[in-house]
């Protein structure tokens, strides 16, 4: 590991700790040349299914790219980045227990669309206006009516909260 300060190889570890649930370790690190200290984090290398774009292109799965794909869809938006640390993970997980050699990005994109929706219904259809590339307004606005339906048989679906009889 290279001090990205100086580039020197040698350095040591100060601090070790586990975090997002045991899934990676970060470090503390000191360079031993230059004395600054920097973090580096440890996580096993998982083996995901190439994903199969639209036009028949494979990529590997590159959980950078659709974590910068999130944070741009929840641009100042109340969305944490533990939520969307969180719907990586869940779609890294759904990936690896598929068993696939190869995933078509429709069904990522579907997947990635479900989660937002709980998260952000604005950040929603920032992402499905830029990932269903929508042709004309109509196209957009159909998918906006079709949220507001959903969300309308929800509240119909939810009893009435009534507040405790006092004794």
């Amino acid at each position: 590991m290279r001090c990205p300060f100086c580039q020197d190889p040698e350095n040591k570890v100060i601090d070790s700790r586990e975090s997002h649930e045991g899934s990676v370790i970060r470090r503390r690190r000191e360079c031993l040349a230059c004395k600054r200290r920097f973090t580096t984090y440890e996580r096993v290398e998982e083996l995901y299914p190439l994903i199969v774009k639209k036009d028949g292109r494979r990529e590997a799965f590159d959980r950078e790219k659709m974590l910068n794909g999130l944070k741009k869809a929840c641009e100042k938006r109340p969305v944490s980045a533990a939520q969307l640390e969180a719907t990586v993970e869940d779609i890294e997980r759904m990936l690896q227990g598929m068993g696939e050699k190869e995933v078509p990005s429709s069904s990522i994109g579907e997947h990635v669309m479900k989660r937002l929706q709980q998260l952000d219904e604005v950040a929603y259809v920032r992402f499905a206006s830029v990932y269903r590339s929508f042709r004309d307004i109509s196209e957009f606005m159909h998918e906006l009516k079709d949220l507001l339906e959903d969300q309308e048989r929800e509240r119909k679906a939810k009893p009435p909260v009534t507040p405790p009889k006092d004794g």
